[in-house]
């Protein structure tokens, strides 16, 4: 008798953008982050840390996930830069694959949380991610996730902590599981479609947040002026990069400044020690303070610094 060999067919390819939205402080980024295995976007304790819709893409044998982390939304804009995160969240709706949706279940319940209209308008499926449930009772998590569904169609849920970054292969692969089959989008060993230079400023703006208090982060914009490689004369490869940080007032640039320019100088070194990992090799940095009043709602400032 003829033996017949059977060969296992390969999973098909699947891939897709899947968008990840939420309030200020939900998590998002530490979601992000945890799931690409990457630092693609700033984190720290403060609200409205991320400003812009940032790429990260994660590729396996049979998958590639293009991930985008936005903004919290706003609930009560005070500024056009206010108005044009939440476009950037509004967007996603429009182009994703599949809609992860971020709660931090430590937040209130509110009925008239702007998300909820924003996930009305998702024609993609949309998963619930719980986070922080280490921080709760687990019948907290049955309440909340209750309370969600009733108001939004989700196709799936999950209880996590992203901070403790257990579960993100859980999350990894109930994403997976819900990808359309597509060949993928991006080449297997790219992370991101931003330049250097976009997460060189990031990373500035991520000191400012840890270095300084009160209102200073959120008056504070970076832009990179020149960035460039060159060779010391002992022959080291070194990236040397100009930067300005805007501020709106004199008062402002003073605290950045810091008595005989301490402070600046402070901001400086942890900057800079953080771009040599990310980009690995030596940098000279230069940073300089200027003021530019009332950024926030000028619309050709906000334009230049990829707002609109």
């Amino acid at each position: 008798m003829e033996e017949t060999t059977t060969v296992a067919s390969k999973p098909a390819f699947r891939s897709g953008f899947v968008n990840i939205i939420g309030r200020p402080n939900a998590g998002k980024s530490t979601l992000m982050n945890a799931l690409v295995g990457e630092r693609m976007s700033i984190i720290t304790h403060k609200p409205q840390t991320t400003r812009h819709r940032i790429i990260g893409i994660l590729t396996g044998e049979d998958f590639q996930i293009v991930f985008s982390d936005t903004p919290g939304y706003v609930k009560s804009p005070s500024y056009k830069m206010h108005n044009a995160m939440n476009r950037f969240v509004e967007g996603t709706v429009e182009d994703a694959d599949l809609m992860l949706f971020v709660f931090d279940l430590t937040e209130e319940l509110e009925n008239d949380n702007p998300v909820i209209e924003v996930l009305k308008k998702s024609t993609a499926p949309i998963l619930l991610i719980l986070n922080k449930s280490d921080l709760v009772d687990p019948q907290r998590h049955d309440d909340a996730g209750n309370w969600w569904r009733k108001r939004v169609n989700f196709t799936d849920t999950l209880a996590i902590s992203a901070q403790k970054n257990l579960d993100a292969d859980a999350v990894r692969q109930m994403i997976i599981r819900y990808l359309p089959e597509n060949p993928p989008y991006y080449p297997i060993d790219q992370l991101t479609d931003r330049p250097e230079r976009f997460f060189v400023a990031e990373i500035i703006r991520e000191k400012i947040f840890f270095l300084y208090s009160d209102e200073i982060p959120y008056c504070c914009e970076v832009s990179i002026d020149s960035f460039q490689d060159s060779t010391t004369n002992a022959g080291v490869a070194i990236a040397r990069i100009q930067a300005s940080i805007f501020v709106m007032r004199e008062t402002q640039k003073a605290i950045i400044l810091g008595r005989n320019g301490d402070s600046i100088k402070k901001l400086g070194t942890q900057a800079r020690m953080d771009i040599e990992r990310f980009i690995q090799t030596k940098v000279f940095l230069e940073l300089t303070v200027k003021v530019k009043d009332n950024w926030r709602d000028d619309e050709r400032a906000l334009t230049r610094m990829g707002y609109v």
